[in-house]
């Protein structure tokens, strides 16, 4: 059996999967998708990538991470049921995006989160006071983190509804009015435009790294008071599987992954930020069980039965 998967190429967290799933297997997989009996669309909408006459020749799975209701017009549906025709099965990382395209699809769908990599995301042992020195960061503040991109990078203006920064912001500016600690931000990723105008407008003190490494991200992550997801739609995000990983506090929107991965108190509904009650302990033991290397038995048994 050979794999060819196929990676956004979008310096995104796919781009990694492919290339740890590469690294781990380096036998099934191969470059050319001339060569591969399956072929692994790791992101749906790449699938004009490879040559539809090709897809048809081949075995196919594609990964569908989330939809947007807003977003998924009469357009986007029949573009949905065209790729169908040739996709033999499809991957999703969790239960609500199974639920979004049952209906659109009478093709096998396996459910199973991405592998989770320990090797990069861990708990440091020096404090967290030590590591907020190491980048300019108040040691005595209660420090919000926050990684994920959150402006259309249409104009870069407008918010990415989907990934709520709308209600990120809402949640920040309510916890800095009731902690007795001043409360600052720690941003991280591209494309922050709106929570940093949203953010400066509010007198709310903020750290932006841009594109860190992902070592410095598994530092940032480690000198938090909290993490916050607070998307109205997602197939992850990453974040929560990172944060368990690192024994972060967080707290989340009911989206993706979250209500399989936290605990019960650690789901809030917007404007009920204080409400949530983070367990990193719950978290952990949960991404325990899709660590590597044991994350991959999934997605080998759906492409050895994908082979037969």
């Amino acid at each position: 059996m050979k794999v060819f998967a196929l990676k956004p190429s979008e310096n995104w967290i796919c781009d990694r999967f492919v290339q740890e799933w590469k690294t781990n297997f380096p036998s099934l997989n191969t470059d050319n998708p001339q060569e591969a009996d399956i072929i692994w669309l790791l992101a749906d909408w790449c699938w004009d990538q490879v040559h539809t006459e090709l897809l048809a020749q081949k075995k196919v799975v594609a990964t569908v991470h989330h939809m947007v209701p807003e977003k998924f017009d009469e357009k986007e549906k029949r573009n949905f049921l065209i790729r169908d025709r040739v996709i033999d099965c499809y991957h999703v990382p969790c239960k609500k995006t199974h639920d979004q395209i049952r209906n659109l699809t009478d093709k096998p769908i396996h459910t199973f989160p991405f592998w989770a990599n320990q090797a990069i995301w861990k708990k440091k042992k020096e404090d967290k006071s030590e590591t907020r020195k190491k980048f300019g960061i108040n040691e005595k503040s209660f420090l919000i983190g926050s990684f994920q991109r959150d402006t259309e990078g249409s104009d870069l203006v407008s918010p990415k509804l989907e990934k709520g920064p709308d209600l990120l912001f809402d949640a920040i500016k309510k916890l800095s009015e009731i902690k007795e600690e001043k409360v600052e931000v720690l941003l991280a990723g591209w494309r922050r435009q709106y929570i940093i105008q949203r953010l400066e407008a509010a007198n709310i003190k903020y750290y932006y790294f841009e594109l860190p490494e992902l070592e410095t991200i598994n530092d940032f992550y480690n000198c938090l008071d909290l993490y916050i997801v607070s998307a109205r739609y997602e197939g992850g995000p990453q974040a929560i599987v990172e944060c368990a990983l690192t024994q972060s506090p967080i707290v989340s929107t009911d989206v993706g992954l979250a209500s399989e991965i936290l605990s019960e108190k650690s789901i809030f509904k917007p404007g009920n930020i204080e409400l949530a009650i983070p367990d990193p302990e719950y978290a952990l033991n949960s991404v325990s069980q899709i660590m590597m290397p044991r994350g991959f038995f999934p997605f080998m048994k759906m492409l050895q039965e994908l082979h037969k």
